[in-house]
Order: C-alpha cells, then sequence, then structure tokens
C-alpha cells in the first residue's frame, strides 16, 4: 500500500503546527505601537493549504474582542456574499493587512481609524509569513489598505477590480471591502454595490475553478 496519504497528512499537519506557531509569535507582536490600544492579535484562519486567501485592512471592534477576522458586521456581509457567490468560507484563509484594531476612543465606543503606511509595512511580516505557509493560487484583496499591502502602493480599486493580476507566486484579485458596502446609505445603491461584490467573488471562483494547482 502507498504510503503517499500518510504522507501527505504529515505534510499538512505540519504545516498547521507551523501556522499555529507563527500566530502564537503573532500573539505577542511588538513591531508598530497599535499592539498598546487593542484587546489582542486577530491572527488569520482557515485550511493551512486554501487556493483562496482574502485579505481585508484591519480588526473591527468585535473582531479585536473575539479574537477572529470578520465576526462583525463587515464579516457578515462577506459570508452572505461568499454564500452568493458559491463559495465556502471554511474552504478560505481570511485574514487582515493589519492584525491589530486601531481606534479612536469616542465616550463608550471605540472608532475605527485608519492604519497608516508605516503600521502596514510593519504588520507585513506577519502576512508575508501567511502567504508563504498557505500558498494560494489566488489572494483576493479586499479594499484599498489591502491591495497596498500586497502591491506596494496605493491603486484605484475602481479602475483594478474583479480581475486577475499576475503577482508571482500569487495571482491577486481586487475588490472593495464588505465595510464599503454597509457605508452606503441609499438602499438600491446598497443593494447594487453587494451584488457588485458577489459578482467579483463568483468570478475569482470561476477563475480559480480553471486554474487547477499542478500536482508538485
Amino acid at each position: 500500500m502507498s504510503s503517499f496519504p500518510a504522507a501527505l497528512s504529515d505534510v499538512k499537519d505540519s504545516m498547521r503546527e507551523t501556522l499555529s506557531r507563527v500566530r502564537q509569535d503573532a500573539a505577542h507582536c511588538r513591531r508598530c505601537p497599535l499592539w498598546q490600544h487593542a484587546t489582542q492579535t486577530v491572527f488569520g484562519e482557515g485550511p493551512a493549504r486554501a487556493a483562496m486567501m482574502l485579505i481585508g485592512e484591519q480588526p473591527g471592534d468585535q473582531e479585536d474582542l473575539v479574537g477572529r477576522p470578520f465576526v462583525g458586521p463587515a464579516g457578515r456581509v462577506l459570508d452572505e456574499a461568499l454564500e452568493a457567490a458559491g463559495i465556502h468560507r471554511k474552504d478560505v484563509y481570511v485574514t487582515n493587512a493589519v492584525k491589530h484594531f486601531k481606534n479612536e476612543p469616542r465616550g463608550k465606543r471605540r472608532l475605527h481609524k485608519k492604519p497608516n503606511e508605516a503600521e502596514i509595512d510593519a504588520c507585513r511580516w506577519w502576512l508575508d509569513k501567511e502567504r508563504a505557509l498557505v500558498r494560494p493560487r489566488l489572494t483576493v484583496a479586499l479594499g484599498g489598505s489591502a491591495a497596498a499591502a500586497l502591491l506596494g502602493s496605493k491603486v484605484s480599486i475602481g479602475k483594478m477590480r474583479g480581475v486577475p493580476i499576475p503577482a508571482a507566486p500569487t495571482t491577486l484579485w481586487i475588490t472593495v471591502h464588505p465595510s464599503y458596502v454597509l457605508r452606503i446609505p441609499d438602499r438600491p445603491a446598497r443593494k447594487a454595490e453587494f451584488a457588485r461584490f458577489v459578482n467579483d467573488l463568483a468570478a475569482a471562483g470561476a477563475w480559480l475553478a480553471a486554474h487547477p494547482r499542478i500536482p508538485a
């Protein structure tokens, strides 16, 4: 009997252990001052060899408290959009460009504050490790901060969204952040933008299906 399945299982177990170790290291990150005002590091989660990786900007208030990415209002929009696009969240690796919640206290509330370039650069250390370990075939940047973290400069989401961008060793796909959909005040406009978001994710899924991983 071939030992290949067992060997493959060992490789996957080792990969998970490695991601787990990096997650533990990230919990003590002091690479920028954001940790001082955050509850905890919010590391990525998902399969160790996911074909698709979704990258957002940073954790929100609920993510900071729970310790998991995309569990707040934007996360619910993302889950709904993934389901509509025919993608199971359990099959994708979900993370953020910045692992600590940057916020501004307003009374009892903590309001989101956009991370700056230095903070994104400091946290790229962890993002690069996640990408190197997971090795996704397709990396989906949710919003401008994630796209900038991957490309090294600001980009126009409107011009680059929804098309594959070669970025060896992966392919990059850019779309909006689900929080953008939430912020649209006009209901018909919000519904239309949500449909565009779903279409972007569905097109990303179709690209993956058309480009299967080549066995080593």
